[in-house]
């Protein structure tokens, strides 16, 4: 189901005649303003649709109408209260529920929601459930993953292909096990502290507009840590905590109208618990990951096994003919492609967090023709997804098989390795506007097995689009 702002006639007189009537209390509530924004609404829906669309076809879906049908009723009840200021009749807000155990929900631009079974079952009644799709919900009306990519100049969208590059990449450790690519469009958005802190105020204006306590969102923090055997529960883990969220969130509610029967224990939510409880057990996000046989989204090296003896590039070389490009590799390296990207590299450098020796293309789409500004932007998303890499050196222009281009160098201790490893970076523009990218890594104390394996693939490479 998918709710758009077309409610009937009498139900926006009830909103209205509630509205009316909250007490002077309710009008004290926090005021949440929306951030700066740089792109339009529909880009907001494009992406959400576009990376929904591969979360189905990645992972399994319950398959269940009445359980589908009451988180779409919650979902409804929830959307139906946004405050008018942060409605966009353009959003399509839609709920789905992954046949996942893992303790999670997120909801992505423009309105399509996930929530993972693990979390309905992780919930003590309807309102902490209710509570945490009310804070999703709230990143979405809001725009935090448009406005976040604004403030980085950052655009985020590409950061599930620049995931893949280096080992210890956005998806790390277990994430990347779990994720793949898509780790970082949809699970993986660290948002601000500031947007957290929006999201569980809104969040909790929505709930009590909708008839829940916003108690109960503050509580499910507490309930998924204590299941989660006082580890942090992914939905914690992806939602870093802004200070002392259970008691900023009860300090908005003693300022909110809230029911003095506020919905939480229902039989609709106890049937659904039932009814989950009745089927196979589910799967982890890394089980799903792992026994995946491809398909968009996934990690093309994942199943790999990292080794500390990774064979140096081999004396010989071979040509790869991709149609629209063409050059040199070195015969010993292994060839993955994968959504948007095209790996080599060497038995023992390769595994479910990315590479630690070879070279990954892709293709970055950007704004503008701006070469420079544009290579800064990938650039910046690179480090935001790889935080234990720096750049070394300020850009320099190059051509690369004819083509105006740009390089860097980039450097940092892996996560994998636990070696300083160094990452060429270049980017090269091609005549339909989008940058050719080029991600060459190895650790700095073989670097000299590797210049000339990467000299050889830039020196021949031949571009034909």
């Amino acid at each position: 189901m998918k709710i758009r702002f077309r409610m009937k006639a009498a139900a926006v007189f009830s909103a209205a005649l509630l509205t009316a009537l909250v007490p002077v209390a309710g009008l004290s509530q926090t005021r949440v303003k929306m951030p700066k924004n740089k792109y339009e609404v529909k880009f907001d829906v494009e992406k959400g649709q576009e990376v929904a669309r591969q979360v189905e076809r990645q992972f399994p879906m319950v398959n269940d109408n009445f359980v589908e049908n009451y988180v779409e009723r919650i979902g409804e009840r929830l959307v139906s209260v946004i405050p008018a200021n942060f409605r966009q009749p353009a959003f399509d807000y839609s709920f789905k529920v992954v046949n996942a155990s893992d303790i999670n929900a997120f909801a992505l631009p423009g309105g399509p929601m996930f929530v993972n079974r693990g979390m309905i079952q992780a919930a003590r009644n309807e309102g902490e459930m209710a509570g945490v799709m009310a804070h999703e919900i709230s990143h979405v009306a809001l725009r935090h993953a448009t406005a976040q990519a604004t403030k980085q100049s950052n655009i985020w969208n590409q950061l599930g292909t620049i995931g893949l590059i280096l080992g210890g990449a956005v998806a790390g450790g277990q994430a990347g096990a779990q994720l793949g690519a898509l780790a970082a469009t949809a699970w993986q958005t660290k948002y601000s502290r500031d947007y957290e802190t929006q999201a569980d105020i809104l969040g909790a204006q929505i709930m009590a507009a909708a008839g829940y306590d916003p108690a109960d969102l503050a509580n499910m923090f507490q309930t998924i840590a204590r299941q989660n055997g006082n580890r942090a529960p992914e939905f914690l883990s992806s939602h870093p905590d802004p200070g002392n969220r259970f008691e900023k969130i009860n300090r908005e509610a003693s300022m909110l109208n809230v029911s003095s029967n506020p919905i939480r224990n229902t039989r609709d939510f106890e049937r659904a618990q039932a009814r989950l409880a009745e089927m196979p057990p589910a799967r982890t996000m890394a089980q799903i990951q792992q026994e995946s046989q491809g398909g968009p989204g996934r990690n093309p090296t994942a199943g790999g096994t990292y080794s500390r003896n990774v064979p140096y590039p081999g004396p010989g070389y071979r040509t790869y003919n991709g149609g629209d490009i063409s050059f040199s590799v070195p015969s010993n390296w292994r060839e993955f492609s994968g959504e948007g990207s095209l790996v080599f590299a060497p038995n023992g450098a390769f595994g479910d967090q990315g590479i630690t020796h070879g070279a990954m293309f892709g293709i970055y789409r950007p704004n503008s023709r701006d070469l420079l500004t544009e290579t800064r932007n990938y650039v910046n998303g690179l480090l935001q997804a790889n935080r234990y890499l720096s750049q070394r050196n300020n850009f320099v222009r190059r051509t690369v098989g004819s083509r105006p281009a740009y390089s860097t160098v980039l450097a940092g201790r892996s996560p994998i390795t636990n070696r300083i490893e160094v990452v060429y970076v270049y980017t090269i523009q091609l005549r339909n506007g989008n940058l050719l990218t080029l991600a060459a890594v190895a650790p700095e104390d073989e670097l000299f097995q590797y210049d000339r394996a990467f000299s050889t693939m830039l020196n021949s490479m031949r571009i034909y689009s």
